[in-house]
């Protein structure tokens, strides 16, 4: 690498004096001067910001600038903002029962769009973003309600929860037939196989046929005859082949021994009375209200 500048005699400019494999100069070319003043354009640009906006940090907080600009600010106002023009169908939700809603275009539009933010925020992380469900948390879009699918019955569960703290929570205590001994192991094995039967997929008629007895003594107070459920109980309908914690017979099994009993939450601590009506609305038109 040398160190001696020339003139370069085929474009006519400056070498910077480095040369590689003996022949290969580099030259010093200057930087056009629409790129050097876009350059100076940047750097007093910043300075303005730097002087105009927040900008450095400091032992006790920052420069406010000569603006006194927030971003925090700004988003409470539009917070505040959307608030403000919310109140007026937030007002309606209020006064209005759930049924009364759904004829009112308006209010049922902005009820629904209210509710799907909601559960989003506060009800995806169980029942997923599209209230598919999952096993032991119950897909909101089919017609299968434990407890009821009317608007009135979706907010009590809502407002409430299941198996809560709640003093007027849902609650259902399906018994624990293995962990109590109600039932030995065989017996629960033929119990699920007639549960099977009810839905069609028993491979073994003969244990479902013992199962069936046993079905009929345990059983059938909560889920009736034919194991259709009951609503009012919380008792799931068992001839749907609709499984809120799997329907393979392992799963069932299991069911039976443990009694299972999931439990939801009660809302009415957490969201106030207008955004639980909109989260039942929203739910209710998912499909499966009824």
């Amino acid at each position: 690498m040398g160190h001696n500048k020339e003139i370069d005699h085929v474009t006519g400019v400056e070498t910077t004096g480095h040369v590689w494999d003996g022949d290969l100069k580099e030259l010093n070319k200057p930087l056009p001067r629409w790129w050097l003043y876009t350059f100076y354009a940047t750097i007093v640009w910043a300075i303005g910001y730097w002087i105009a906006y927040p900008a450095w940090p400091l032992v006790n907080g920052y420069t406010k600038g000569m603006l006194g600009y927030s971003q925090r600010q700004e988003v409470m106002r539009e917070v505040a903002d959307g608030k403000a023009a919310q109140a007026q169908f937030r007002s309606e939700v209020e006064k209005m029962a759930l049924a009364d809603i759904a004829k009112n275009p308006e209010v049922l539009r902005f009820a629904t769009a209210s509710g799907a933010a909601a559960f989003a925020t506060n009800c995806a992380p169980c029942h997923g973003r599209g209230a598919q469900g999952a096993k032991s948390y119950p897909n909101l879009n089919d017609d299968d309600w434990l407890w009821g699918g009317s608007l009135d019955a979706i907010a009590q569960t809502i407002t409430h929860g299941v198996r809560s703290d709640d003093a007027e929570t849902r609650s259902s205590a399906m018994p624990r037939f293995g962990l109590d001994q109600v039932l030995d192991q065989k017996q629960i094995s033929d119990t699920a196989e007639f549960v099977l039967s009810l839905a069609g997929k028993s491979t073994d008629q003969e244990a479902a046929t013992r199962g069936a007895a046993i079905f009929a003594e345990n059983c059938v107070v909560c889920h009736g005859e034919k194991g259709a459920g009951n609503q009012e109980l919380g008792a799931p309908n068992l001839t749907d082949a609709i499984w809120l914690y799997g329907g393979a017979k392992e799963d069932l099994i299991q069911s039976i021994a443990t009694g299972r009993g999931g439990i939801m939450p009660q809302w009415h601590t957490r969201l106030d009375p207008v955004t639980i009506k909109t989260l039942a609305v929203y739910v209710h038109g998912l499909g499966g209200g009824k």
